[in-house]
This record gives structure tokens, C-alpha cells and sequence, in this order.
């Protein structure tokens, strides 16, 4: 008899699954100019005053569950949006950054878990992005470089925590939740 198909964890089906979005939102006009060689502090700033009015609001709601995670999410390591803020003011930034009206559902700890799935997973990405920002000379980018060498110990251990909690939590209104913040997000960064 042959052996039982086992289902996929649910960093698989993440990965999986949210892989389309995930490259939709890659073709923002920041990315494209970075991978053009054109970026410029402007743009710099730009975009990230967008990923505030994403980051801001996510990290609000994950205070205020915070008690449903437990202190092994460090939860308060995970919180950039203050990066984001202190680079805004190195790039001159005028005002207050917009906050995006329209966020996906962020209710329980499954939709939060999905979404944290991509934010923490953007952590990854902007090691690489304060690299190049750096080689082109373009400072504000301490929320790219924010976590510098426990970015992949706090991934690791976010995606350990991520398996755990998925045997008790609804996988698949984690997923739902991980495509509707790259869906959010690809739209938020390119609305004019």
C-alpha cells in the first residue's frame, strides 16, 4: 500500500499560493526603477511613505492582539514602521505619509499570521534593496536594512512559530489573508 500523501505545510502553500501576488507586487514603479538603475531619493521616499500607510495600520492591529501571540514572536523586534518614519525625515519628506484606506481584513489571529507572512517576508527583500540603495547613494534606508544580521534568525524563527501555530489556526483563511496584503499592498503602491 502506498504511503498517505501528506499536505503541505503551510510555508509551502504560502509560497505557493501567494506566488502570482507576490510578483505583482515586484512591479511597482520603485522596484522597477531600482532594477533600471534610476532610483533616486525621491522615489526613495515615495515609496516608502506608501509601505507606511500599510506598515502603520498592520502594526496597530498587531498591538492590540498582541497578547494572542506570546512574548517568542518578539513581536516588538518586528515593528518597523518607525524606520520608516526616521527615513522619511532623512529624505525630506514634507507631512504625514497617507494611510491606506482599504486594508484587508486584520480580525484574527489567521488573517494577522497571513499578513505577517508577507511583511515579515519583506524583510528578506530589503536587505537586498538597502544594498542597492546604498550603491546608488540614496540614504533612508534604515526600514530596508532595519534588522541587518537577525533578519534571517527572525524569519527562521517567525516561520518555525508560523508552522506551529498553523495546527491550530485555519490555513486556509491564512492564506486569503497572506494574498489579500500582497493584493493591497501591490494596489496601494501603485495608486497615483
Amino acid at each position: 500500500m502506498p504511503p498517505a500523501l501528506q499536505a503541505p505545510g503551510i510555508l509551502s502553500r504560502l509560497r505557493t499560493e501567494t506566488r502570482p501576488y507576490h510578483d505583482t507586487v515586484e512591479q511597482n514603479p520603485f522596484n522597477q526603477a531600482l532594477t533600471a538603475g534610476t532610483i533616486t531619493a525621491s522615489d526613495t521616499a515615495q515609496f516608502l511613505a506608501r509601505m507606511y500607510g500599510i506598515v502603520a495600520p498592520y502594526e496597530a492591529r498587531m498591538q492590540q492582539q498582541a497578547t494572542d501571540f506570546g512574548p517568542e514572536w518578539q513581536l516588538e523586534q518586528r515593528y518597523r514602521g518607525h524606520l520608516i518614519l526616521a527615513d522619511l525625515t532623512r529624505l525630506g519628506y514634507p507631512g504625514t505619509p497617507p494611510l491606506c484606506p482599504a486594508m484587508p481584513p486584520l480580525e484574527t489571529r489567521a488573517q494577522l499570521l497571513g499578513a505577517m507572512y508577507v511583511l515579515e517576508g519583506s524583510t528578506l527583500g530589503g536587505q537586498v534593496i538597502a544594498r542597492q540603495l546604498a550603491a546608488a547613494g540614496i540614504e533612508g534606508r534604515t526600514f530596508f536594512a532595519g534588522r541587518a544580521e537577525r533578519t534571517g534568525p527572525l524569519w527562521k524563527q517567525f516561520t518555525q512559530l508560523l508552522e506551529a501555530a498553523a495546527a491550530t489556526e485555519d490555513a486556509n483563511a491564512m492564506v486569503t489573508s497572506a494574498i489579500l496584503t500582497f493584493q493591497t499592498l501591490a494596489a496601494w503602491l501603485t495608486q497615483e
